[in-house]
């Protein structure tokens, strides 16, 4: 491929979730940040009604009919794309024939949101050569609805909104129910973010992913027989502690990690602004904890991960991040220690598994970018 061929360079961010765990479909707040893992997209306009998909990790070639979008489902590769294109016509925007070459760093199913890098670039890059302006809290949504309605996973906006519309440096304080957004710089310090992936391969519509976001909704429908709240997020761990009763024992701790995590959000934002590290990390490995014991979706691999990571003095918190069942953790670790660090859980957790640990090196970037070529 010459990129020289194209016309346009298109780029949105994976990310990674700082805190604020399972609990954006809940109405709750979160704490993403954009990495400079991204999916680039090369386009140009072809002339055709036709959608030319190649990528350069692959040999495959994919041909989308813009008027057969919906009869894309079970494609192996293209039916994120496809899913994408989809709800950006029914939306109403104008889709034309192009020719999108995808080049992704974002580590397949590593938790860091691979699947919603590539629906906000496509619908960006789809926008770009058709000539139309977009709004990037549009875009997100409508990468959401591709998600949930073509790939099957009932995710919340998260992903998406933090793909779309990452600053860099700077970490997004995202209200999952309004879609209020502050960004809030991120000052480590003698500090710095590990991101390490277990390797363990996970797929979120295979996985329990679904059935954890039924459970919080079953929780909040016995709970609103006596409390007037539209979502989890609202009740106060007063409130909670008083009614929780009520639930059946599985229900009672799905929601117990989702109020919890709610909390650590708002005392995360406090510690971060404050320069209070230290206590951001025991924050993060407090989120671990109730992930694996309340809301259940760490396993094995994830655990020795984290719990290696604790372990190590040079490191204040540990915790999975993204949906869980595989995928990596974040860890806050001191900077100068961070190659021992990394050697330590390295061999801890290959000891304990027998996979073999991978760390990335990426930085808090901006959300989507477009190039004129």
């Amino acid at each position: 491929m010459n990129i020289k061929d194209y016309e346009y360079k298109v780029s949105a961010a994976g990310r990674v979730n700082i805190i604020g765990e399972h609990v954006d479909y809940c109405g709750g707040k979160v704490m993403p940040a954009a990495l400079s893992l991204k999916n680039t997209v090369y386009a140009r306009p072809n002339g055709t009604d036709k959608i030319n998909l190649t990528w350069t990790t692959l040999p495959d070639s994919v041909t989308l009919d813009i008027g057969k979008l919906e009869s894309y489902k079970d494609l192996k590769y293209g039916n994120y794309q496809a899913g994408s294109a989809l709800m950006w016509k029914r939306a109403g925007h104008k889709v034309i024939g192009c020719d999108l070459h995808m080049d992704c760093t974002v580590p397949f199913g590593s938790g860091l949101s691979s699947s919603a890098a590539i629906e906000v670039s496509t619908i960006t890059a789809l926008a770009t050569v058709a000539g139309e302006e977009f709004d990037p809290v549009d875009v997100a949504l409508k990468a959401q609805q591709a998600e949930r309605e073509f790939a099957g996973v009932n995710c919340g906006i998260m992903d998406q909104y933090a793909s779309a519309c990452g600053k860099k440096g700077h970490a997004m304080l995202l209200d999952c129910k309004t879609l209020e957004c502050d960004y809030i710089p991120i000052s480590l310090g003698e500090y710095s973010f590990v991101i390490t992936n277990c390797k363990k391969p996970h797929n979120l519509v295979e996985s329990k992913y679904n059935e954890r976001r039924a459970q919080t909704e079953e929780a909040l429908k016995a709970l609103q027989s006596r409390l007037d709240v539209k979502c989890l997020a609202e009740l106060t761990l007063a409130q909670f502690k008083k009614y929780s009763v009520m639930l059946p024992h599985v229900l009672k701790k799905r929601a117990t990690h989702v109020i919890s995590e709610c909390e650590r959000v708002r005392v995360a934002v406090q510690a971060m602004k404050a320069g209070k590290i230290e206590m951001l990390g025991k924050l993060l490995n407090a989120s671990h904890l109730s992930l694996k014991e309340d809301f259940e979706v760490t396993g094995k691999e994830l655990d020795a991960l984290a719990f290696a990571a604790q372990n190590h003095y040079a490191c204040v918190g540990s915790r999975m991040t993204g949906g869980g069942f595989g995928g990596c953790t974040i860890s806050i670790v001191k900077t100068k220690h961070v190659e021992e660090f990394k050697n330590y859980v390295a061999d801890t957790y290959y000891k304990q598994t027998g996979y073999t640990a991978e760390f990335y090196t990426t930085d808090i970037s901006d959300g989507i970018t477009v190039e004129k070529i």
